[in-house]
């Protein structure tokens, strides 16, 4: 998106509702409880995010929440709980916070508890008192992010504990809504994933169509020694589908990863034995909750798992007021 767009965008917001102009949740507003001491990671969200967030609240309100306008008093203050009707895991507290302060500045939220902790049906998530109109405002766009985040964050949970007791990292993907992957990504780390690259920019993987281009293994590492020359410090990362490809990419200089692809589980153990502790073994391929623990226990260092965000669930959640 352009920034003249994104400008159009915040514009149109801030014609019917004010906010302001600085990207910084202001930390005075978001209020934690004395009883869990929470303090923000950071006070800032990437610009994309912020885009996000201003263009979910443009398709909602556009010219204005015609209801409250006519149906509630522009003088009235309420207060309001953002209750789980499910148990789950937090995550996206502090982008849901963000909504509200966009609608209203005036809103202050209070997190009762951080991203990652985990929470029953009937808990009260996030705290919120302000004008009424902005509450209403926002409610439907704060539930869309936190119902989604929520839901991520759950599922990776039940998958992070689907590997114990195995010392295995369970990696998201690449699979992600597009223009949420930080969102979906930060999800995944409050469930207890772990993230795998960010996108084609930070980390090299080399898989089976980049193989089928050309597979020589002298043309592979004079390939990788230019990756290592040029970005120092980027991993590299080849897809095996065979063990006679795993014992190529054992002789490559400055590989750091291989990437067991769709291999059953003897296959696995077999991959392991060879390696044995020489390179770092992720497996991946149709990894469901049911055939996790069982992978986890062939050796592998990591899994990953595109389920956890394409198939992740929302969360029910609503937002009562008081």
């Amino acid at each position: 998106m352009t920034s003249s767009a994104q400008q159009q965008i915040s514009l149109r917001i801030r014609k019917k509702y004010p906010h302001p102009a600085e990207p910084l949740i202001p930390l005075a507003r978001v209020c934690m409880t004395a009883t869990i001491p929470y303090i923000m990671k950071s006070a800032t969200l990437p610009a994309p995010v912020l885009t996000i967030i201003r263009s979910a609240l443009d398709e909602d309100i556009q010219g204005g929440d015609l209801t409250c306008e006519f149906f509630v008093d522009s003088k009235s203050m309420s207060s309001a709980r953002i209750l789980a009707r499910e148990p789950g895991i937090l995550a996206g507290s502090e982008i849901a916070a963000r909504v509200f302060q966009e609608v209203d500045p005036r809103i202050m939220v209070q997190l009762d508890q951080p991203d990652g902790a985990s929470f029953s049906k009937g808990d009260t998530l996030l705290r919120i008192t302000g004008p009424t109109r902005g509450i209403l405002s926002a409610e439907r766009c704060a539930l869309n992010f936190l119902q989604r985040l929520c839901g991520i964050a759950s599922l990776t949970r039940r998958y992070v504990d689907a590997v114990k007791p195995y010392p295995v990292k369970v990696l998201d993907t690449r699979k992600t809504t597009p223009g949420w992957r930080w969102l979906e990504k930060m999800a995944v780390r409050a469930g207890g994933g772990t993230n795998h690259r960010m996108g084609l920019y930070d980390r090299v993987m080399v898989k089976d169509n980049h193989l089928l281009a050309d597979d020589r293994l002298d043309d592979l590492q004079n390939a990788i020694d230019r990756v290592k020359a040029a970005h120092p410090g980027v991993m590299v990362e080849l897809e095996a589908d065979t063990l006679e490809q795993v014992e190529n990419f054992l002789t490559l200089r400055g590989a750091d990863m291989i990437l067991l692809d769709n291999m059953p589980p003897a296959k696995l153990r077999e991959a392991v034995t060879l390696v044995h502790g020489r390179i770092f073994l992720e497996a991946s391929g149709g990894i469901t909750l049911e055939t996790i623990n069982e992978v986890a226990s062939t050796g592998v260092d990591a899994i990953s798992c595109g389920a956890l965000t394409h198939s992740a669930r929302a969360l029910d959640l609503s937002l009562e007021l008081e």
